[in-house]
């Protein structure tokens, strides 16, 4: 997935200055796509200059002016192409996958430490992910639109958390017999 596309969505969602983009972006999209700030906004300006976005000038008292960006109509035009070109599926490409096949030639205490470490790493991730849906999501069965969409790909982000903290519990309970 390309960066832009990713910023085209979070904009389509509100419109926004680099540096309000780059906070919300952290706290939601950045969950599934990471990106630092400084490339937040050189991809901003790439994509003013594609005309993919439109930026207004706003004035602000005791700081330097801002730019807050809205997605235009060339840039609705890119986010539906991309949306209907076919992507491949993900695979598992995991390098603690690749350390567990090897475990037998390595030290498996020190394994089940790194294995201990990934899993409480996904569950407090997990974690996050549904104080998120309790707090913005309390009633899912009467989501639509956009609300009902950022809710499928926070169900995503669950699932995928539950699984790869339930394995590398399962890997761990195999480690210690």
């Amino acid at each position: 997935m390309a960066l832009e596309h990713a910023l085209l969505v979070s904009l389509t969602e509100h419109s926004g200055s680099g540096y309000e983009l780059a906070r919300r972006f952290d706290k939601s999209i950045g969950f599934f796509q990471s990106a630092t700030h400084q490339q937040i906004y050189r991809l901003l300006k790439r994509m003013d200059e594609a005309g993919w976005v439109d930026a207004e000038v706003v004035a602000q008292d005791s700081r330097p002016d801002k730019k807050v960006y809205r997605v235009s109509a060339a840039g609705r035009a890119e986010l539906q192409r991309w949306i209907a070109e076919p992507t491949e599926p993900n695979h598992l490409r995991n390098e603690l996958a690749v350390k567990i096949r090897a475990a037998q030639q390595g030290d498996i205490p020190a394994l089940a430490a790194e294995v201990a470490r990934h899993r409480d790493g996904h569950a407090a991730r997990l974690e996050i992910y549904r104080m998120i849906e309790k707090r913005d999501f309390p009633a899912p069965d009467q989501l639509s639109g956009t609300a009902l969409h950022q809710y499928l790909v926070l169900r995503g982000g669950i699932r995928v958390e539950e699984g790869f903290a339930g394995w590398c519990q399962e890997v761990l309970d195999a480690l210690s017999q």
